[in-house]
C-alpha cells in the first residue's frame, strides 16, 4: 500500500473558474482531476492519496468533498479555511461532519499570529476535533512552530494532542551538500514533539533545477538530517503533484524517496508510504 499525501486538483473550466494556479502558468493552468493523476500514481503502486486544498475560496472545500464522494483513491481531505476569519468556527464544523475532512493547512505567514487570542482558539478546536494541522512554512518560520504546538499541548488537557505536519521539509534549499545549518538546528527542535511530522516532499521542487537530479546520493544529506531527526514513525511521502511536474515526472519523485528508504527494510518502508499517514491523519485504511 501506497498513501501519497500531497496532491491538488482543481478545474479551471468551471464556470467560476480558480483562484489558483495563474492563468499564465503554462503547465499548471489546466484541468487536473484524479483520473488524470491515477494514470501516473496507480503503476507505480500508489493506492490512495490525501488532497490538500491550495484554493482559499472557502467552497471549494466542498468541492473537494464532492469530488470524493465518487473518488475512493481520496483517502482524506486537509482543508483550506482561515483561522482569522470570523465564520473559522462554523465553517470547520459544516466540513469536519465529512470523515474525509482531516484537517487543514496553514502558511508561515499565519504563524505570526500565535500570540492573538481569537486564532489560537481557534487552532485548539483543531485539536478538540482530533483533526490535523499542516504548516506550508519556510526554514525561518519553522522557529515558531515550538510555540504553537506547545500552546496546544498545554491548553487541551484530557484530549489528544493537535498533530502537526510540516510540508516540503520546509522549504530548505537541496543542492547536494549538507543543508543549512539554521534549517538544521530548527528541524531537530520542532522533532523534539512527537505529535509533530514531517512530509519528505517537495525534494525535486527546492533543487530548482528542471528536470531535477534523478540519484538519490543528491538528496541523501538533506533526507539524513529528516531521518535523524523525526525517525522511521514520522516521516510520510508526499508527492506535490501536479506542482512537482515542473521539477521531475511523478515516478522519479516516488522513485527518489523510495530508493531512500526500501534499503532500510520492508517495515520502515511501509511506515514511510502508507503506516505514518494513517497516524498522522487518522485515515480510515486498512
Amino acid at each position: 500500500m501506497i498513501i501519497d499525501t500531497h496532491t491538488h486538483f482543481y478545474d479551471p473550466t468551471r464556470s467560476e473558474g480558480v483562484p489558483w494556479p495563474n492563468p499564465n502558468d503554462e503547465l499548471l493552468y489546466r484541468t487536473v482531476m484524479p483520473d488524470d493523476y491515477k494514470k501516473l500514481a496507480v503503476p507505480e503502486g500508489v493506492t490512495g492519496t490525501v488532497v490538500v486544498e491550495a484554493s482559499k475560496w472557502v467552497e471549494d472545500n466542498q468541492w473537494i468533498l464532492d469530488l470524493a464522494s465518487n473518488e475512493p483513491f481520496i483517502v482524506g481531505f486537509v482543508g483550506n479555511l482561515n483561522p482569522n476569519d470570523a465564520d473559522f468556527a462554523d465553517n470547520l464544523n459544516r466540513f469536519s461532519a465529512n470523515p474525509l475532512f482531516r484537517g487543514i493547512r496553514l502558511g508561515g505567514g499565519h504563524l505570526q499570529s500565535i500570540g492573538d487570542k481569537d486564532f489560537m482558539k481557534n487552532i485548539e478546536k483543531l485539536a478538540e476535533k482530533e483533526l490535523t494541522l499542516d504548516l506550508l512554512i519556510n526554514p525561518d518560520a519553522l522557529r515558531n512552530v515550538p510555540a504553537l504546538v506547545e500552546h496546544t499541548c498545554c491548553r487541551q488537557s484530557g484530549s489528544a494532542k493537535m498533530r502537526v505536519v510540516i510540508n516540503h521539509i520546509a522549504g530548505v534549499r537541496v543542492d547536494g551538500n549538507p543543508p543549512d545549518a539554521a534549517w538544521v538546528s530548527a528541524i531537530q527542535e520542532v522533532a523534539r514533539y512527537p505529535n509533530v511530522y514531517c512530509k519528505v516532499s517537495g525534494l525535486a521542487e527546492h533543487t530548482g533545477q528542471t528536470p531535477a537530479p534523478e540519484d538519490v546520493a543528491y538528496y541523501t544529506p538533506t533526507i539524513d538530517v529528516l531521518w535523524k531527526a523525526f525517525g522511521e514513525d514520522r516521516l510520510i511521502y508526499g508527492s506535490n503533484w501536479p506542482v512537482s511536474e515542473r521539477f521531475a515526472q511523478y515516478k522519479v519523485v516516488q522513485k527518489i524517496v523510495d530508493d531512500y528508504f526500501s534499503p532500510k527494510g520492508d517495515e520502515v518502508k511501509a511506515k514511510f508510504f502508507w503506516q505514518n499517514a494513517k497516524a498522522a491523519y487518522q485515515l480510515n485504511v486498512a
